[in-house]
């Protein structure tokens, strides 16, 4: 049994999957500070709600005293990550990496207090000592301490080697340069904790090994479940795509709405997994049955948006949730896109309003969403699929459309 705070509660929320010593780290999280990372590689502009366990973990951490470092992956995200990838991600140029970190700091600095107190978060970039790195240096230094047997036999790099699309060798350096960042942020920060996703076990043991054997420090790996829903459906997707944690790719009401929308049979372990609500009043909700557990996916969803965007954005957005399907009014705050006055002008087929709203990833999407009764426009179904859509449907210089009953938008007419 545990003694640590923060690894008595990690595994008391869900996080812990495995850990290279659970003793050792349980007792020095006990002795003093522990200084864990986490690296996000910056391949998009902004992460979505699957990054979100790793977030909550930094800030686990640093609730429990101990220091959290989000490390951004200027280095590696030149070569990717192969780890359970079908096939090589695009290599990004310098200034998609330069935009991308930039995004990922604004969505990462909400959730964690960053500053020059002891237990302050740092934020670090691997792009300052990895692109310093001379090739021949790394393979003197680095490459002696790590076998390709071993390499080979890493869950992540099989399945890759089994597919008919293969692992190149640019790859498969990640796994040394990941190593490499435990060590330098040993070295720079006294880090001697790696978390991350379950995926990420190989590489992390890479890294515990390389420490041990180059330095001769005890450092600690620690990585979290994959999760999914209760349906068996990866975390953070829907038919709309990925959940992104910027406002300007998923509105805070969506990011609402999509925490609300959650299984009955996750609600308990999602306020455990993706909120700082106290075991004991999740143990409460998880007791709700019938409409009552509707008021514990309202309490997940505007806490996690809270964490996200603010108390003020989760409060306009838990109104604006009540106004549309408590009081059925369309309210000025429900997600909005604007179409060009020609369009609605002439006329769009519902199929196609729907999709260009976002309701809808595809038009065959958007006709099986008619013909099941799921599509309305102004509160009424549609009446077939190619009903035409107009400037004269507009009420008060909008028209609103709903996917079932928690998917909506404003439609207006602009330039």
């Amino acid at each position: 049994m545990t003694k640590s705070g923060f690894l008595t509660e990690a595994k008391a929320r869900g996080y812990v999957f495995q850990c290279t010593d659970e003793t050792a780290l349980d007792e020095a999280l006990q002795a003093g500070e522990v200084r864990g990372y986490i690296g996000f590689d910056p391949t998009a502009s902004s992460l979505h709600v699957g990054s979100m366990v790793q977030i909550m973990m930094l800030r686990l951490l640093q609730k429990h005293g101990h220091k959290p470092v989000a490390l951004l992956g200027g280095g590696t995200s030149k070569i990717g990550d192969p780890s359970f990838r079908e096939e090589a991600r695009q290599l990004l140029t310098d200034a998609q990496i330069a935009e991308n970190i930039a995004g990922i700091r604004r969505n990462i600095e909400p959730f964690l207090r960053f500053g020059d107190g002891p237990s302050d978060a740092i934020m670090a970039n691997n792009g300052d000592w990895l692109d310093r790195l001379g090739y021949i240096e790394l393979l003197r230094e680095i490459g002696p301490h790590f076998s390709i047997n071993r390499m080979l036999s890493f869950d992540s790099v099989k399945s890759r080697l089994d597919r008919e699309q293969g692992l190149t060798f640019l790859e498969f350096n990640y796994s040394i340069l990941q190593s490499y960042d435990f060590r330098e942020l040993n070295r720079r920060h006294g880090v001697n904790l790696q978390m991350g996703g379950s995926d990420q076990w190989g590489n992390i043991v890479s890294g515990v090994d390389l420490v041990r054997r180059t330095d001769a420090k005890t450092v600690y790996g620690l990585t979290t479940p994959l999760i999914t829903t209760a349906s068996g459906a990866k975390m953070g997707k829907t038919a709309r795509g990925a959940v992104w944690l910027t406002a300007e790719r998923t509105s805070p009401f969506d990011y609402w709405q999509f925490w609300r929308n959650t299984d009955d049979a996750d609600v308990g372990r999602f306020l455990r997994l993706f909120t700082d609500v106290t075991l004991d009043e999740i143990a409460r909700l998880e007791t709700l049955g019938g409409a009552e557990i509707n008021e514990a996916k309202k309490i997940l969803a505007t806490e996690a948006t809270t964490l996200c965007h603010g108390a003020e954005a989760a409060r306009a957005a838990a109104e604006t949730a009540r106004l549309a399907f408590e009081e059925g009014t369309a309210a000025e705050s429900l997600p909005s896109v604007t179409l060009p006055v020609e369009t609605l002008q002439s006329g769009m087929p519902a199929f196609a309003i729907l999709v260009a709203a976002g309701l809808a990833a595809t038009n065959g999407e958007a006709r099986r969403l008619i013909r099941g009764g799921g599509a309305r426009l102004n509160d009424v179904p549609f009446t077939e699929e190619a009903q035409i859509v107009s400037l004269a449907d507009l009420h008060d210089g909008a028209l609103k459309l709903s996917a079932g009953r928690k998917q909506h938008r404003l439609v207006r007419a602009g330039n």
